[in-house]
């Protein structure tokens, strides 16, 4: 599959370690060097803004898309795109599709809220697209230690974990996205159908 636009979601805010502003820099820098085009959320702050600006000022094409409810707040005005939409729901869809692929980098509730939405429908068959996690600093340790004890207890499949692909290291991450093969998984574990009695 040709991976023309890769979306990244992270956080509106910097975070506590200058590793995530260098990775949020690092993955604009490979996206570029890869003629691969940025899809985000549109915002002028955080960790949002540093892989824009970096995509921006290494010659690449960037598409921002941002709710109406906060535009005006924090958009991003120099992008090569910025779609304003009415919703968050709309803004997520609108992300999906006009994306090959997806990377999550640190973020918080909005970013774990993208994330998890991707890879349900992922799980469910409703894409193939790849997801990939960068896991800066370990950041996202507790929450692969949580989905491993999820597997353990039953309620997702081995095989739905393997399709989060993930690394520390940007060029590493990227290489997985363009080579990913979407296995074939039914979604449920252990089902068995009741006989009609």
């Amino acid at each position: 599959m040709r991976i023309k636009r890769i979306c990244v979601n992270c956080g509106s805010n910097p975070g506590a370690k200058p590793e995530y502003i260098q990775a949020a820099r690092a993955m604009g820098l490979i996206l570029v060097k890869n003629k691969i085009e940025l899809v985000y959320g549109g915002s002028n702050v955080g960790l949002m803004a540093e892989v824009a600006d970096t995509v921006l000022g290494s010659g690449g094409e960037v598409i921002g898309i941002i709710p109406i409810s906060f535009a005006d707040k924090v958009s991003h005005n120099g992008l090569t795109e910025l779609r304003i939409v009415h919703s968050m729901h709309e803004r997520k869809q609108m992300m999906f599709d006009l994306s090959d692929g997806f990377i999550a980098l640190p973020g918080g509730l909005g970013t774990l809220d993208e994330i998890f939405e991707l890879l349900t429908w992922t799980q469910l068959g409703l894409h193939k697209k790849p997801c990939g996690i960068l896991n800066v600093c370990g950041y996202y340790d507790h929450l692969l230690k949580f989905l491993d004890y999820a597997v353990a207890e039953m309620f997702i499949k081995r095989e739905h974990w393997n399709m989060i692909l993930v690394e520390d290291d940007p060029v590493k991450l990227l290489d997985k996205i363009i080579g990913y093969q979407a296995p074939i998984v039914e979604k449920w574990v252990g089902l068995k159908r009741r006989d009609t009695e």
